[in-house]
């Protein structure tokens, strides 16, 4: 890495912080599993605020979860610059997905502490509720509710497999905040992430300047067939659910390929009932979702999907429920935020490139609210979403690197430009 600042991170600490909060949770694959508004979790909270108070930052929680950690600026008028990420993760995670922008964030304020530094406009860094949606179902909650797009009482009422709210998941660990969970006047917010994919690191990138995050359309889907006796049942009498949901997973497989290398086509999620050996599956609920950097070729998926799906279950002879969870346009992000993320990599004599998120982040809902921008540093074979994700020490500095000098420069610009 270049020296060309002597305002320096200390890459080190980072690291330190990233494996202690990497013991929350821990698997024996290395990972991490902390679901979302479980007791794991409210352990890696409570952890991640007594690290924010030693820091001397004051920390709020708002209706939905959300922590906010505040650091004064010389000019406390002035409307804080946000940025973090998540402290949750998928079932059987990985170290770095959220962390490391939380953690990194920590590091950017541990740093101004160092250096003695106050910026022009308060700082607050932010751990956005259950980005992951793996316990309810509804990814992003946080920063969405936060944003507008999901109303809080109905996020309250999601519940998980055991039948658990969100509500009272929410009070159970004490994170049920007291503090509105809506927008308020940020000047801009910045979030540090894995790429989650292999770009950078096949093209021997540090730094990945991202300049928005693809389209993308989700659905539940439930098959309602017959349950009858696997060995008495011949061919025609079965109405087996779970062959017509692997005539649904192969189209979903088909409409991906079709769109090339930008095509993302999933069905990550599998319900088998009664799931039993010798019973013809009666009922399957799965998940699907597509996603495409174009909005055009996510709606054309929209229109494609469905009727083809339906299709499939009619000629089964299947009872078939589509529900559209939601759907994300393409966001772009703040040329002006972008803008910053490049000359810091420049400064730094960095190698980067511009990149289009092909995963959700929860900037991608603040987006919609506050001047925003990411900043992807490379993992190991661009796994994620997997106990064995990784990367290496210099990476997370650099990234972290790059975080300081965008929120810097964004927190003491000149207010003629604001």
């Amino acid at each position: 890495m270049s020296t060309s600042t002597n305002q320096r991170i200390d890459g080190a600490r980072l690291w330190d912080a990233l494996m202690g909060m990497a013991q929350i949770g821990t698997t024996a694959k290395g990972g991490v599993r902390r679901l979302t508004l479980t007791s794991v979790d409210r352990a890696g909270r409570e952890h991640f605020r007594r690290l924010c108070q030693e820091a001397g930052l004051a920390v709020r929680v708002d209706a939905i979860g959300n922590m906010f950690a505040r650091r004064e600026g010389q000019d406390p008028a002035r409307p804080p610059v946000l940025f973090g990420s998540h402290l949750d993760s998928q079932p059987s995670g990985g170290k770095f997905d959220g962390a490391l922008g939380v953690l990194g964030g920590l590091e950017v304020m541990r740093t101004l502490n160092d250096l003695d530094l106050a910026t022009e406009a308060p700082l607050e860094l932010v751990n956005w509720t259950d980005e992951e949606g793996s316990r309810f179902g509804h990814s992003l909650m946080g920063s969405g509710v936060w944003a507008g797009v999901y109303p809080l009482e109905t996020t309250y009422a999601l519940t998980d497999a055991e039948a658990v709210s969100v509500g009272e998941a929410l009070a159970e660990i004490g994170y049920r905040g007291t503090a509105p969970a809506a927008a308020f006047p940020a000047d801009a917010y910045f979030e540090l992430h894995i790429e989650q994919g292999p770009i950078l690191e096949r093209e021997e990138k540090l730094i990945g300047i991202v300049t928005g995050a693809q389209a993308q359309v989700w659905y539940d889907v439930t098959l309602v067939g017959q349950e009858s006796h696997a060995g008495t049942t011949p061919p025609a009498a079965r109405r087996d659910a779970l062959a017509g949901a692997a005539g649904i997973i192969l189209l979903v497989e088909r409409l991906m390929r079709a769109q090339g290398e930008n095509g993302r086509g999933t069905v990550g999620e599998l319900h088998v009932f009664p799931n039993s050996r010798n019973v013809i599956p009666g009922e399957v609920r799965f998940s699907v979702e597509f996603r495409h950097p174009e909005m055009a070729e996510v709606e054309r998926l929209a229109d494609e999907f469905p009727p083809a799906a339906r299709a499939i279950a009619e000629a089964s002879g299947l009872g078939l429920t589509l529900t559209e969870l939601f759907r994300i346009p393409a966001q772009p992000f703040d040329p002006g935020c972008i803008e910053l993320v490049r000359r810091a990599a420049a400064k730094l004599g960095l190698p980067a490139r511009e990149i289009v998120s092909g995963a959700g982040h929860d900037a991608v809902y603040v987006a919609t609210r506050v001047p925003t921008a990411m900043i992807f540093t490379p993992c190991k074979d661009g796994l994620s979403h997997n106990e064995a994700e990784s990367m290496h020490p210099e990476e997370a500095a650099a990234g972290c690197q790059v975080l300081f000098e965008a929120v810097l420069a964004r927190a003491n610009r000149p207010l003629a430009a604001v």
